[in-house]
């Protein structure tokens, strides 16, 4: 039986293409779910970052001015 017909070895053919094509695309969603959840993480740092200099900046006191204009001369 070691003979296998000639649409047995098309069709376990089709069948391998279709299976490397399904691993392929499993392996790509995979890199791609990482790639976002590393930019997701990156993202929500950067926006926590932002909001603590943006607090510190509002409860520092205000710089004061140099005056202008007022020279003598």
């Amino acid at each position: 039986m070691a003979d296998h017909s000639k649409s047995r070895v098309q069709a376990d053919a089709a069948f391998l293409r279709t299976q490397t094509q399904s691993l392929s695309r499993n392996r790509i969603l995979s890199e791609t779910d990482t790639v976002n959840q590393a930019r997701e993480a990156n993202t929500a740092k950067l926006k926590e970052r932002l909001n603590k200099e943006a607090l510190d900046r509002a409860a520092a006191p205000p710089k004061p001015r140099a005056r202008k204009g007022t020279g003598s001369a």
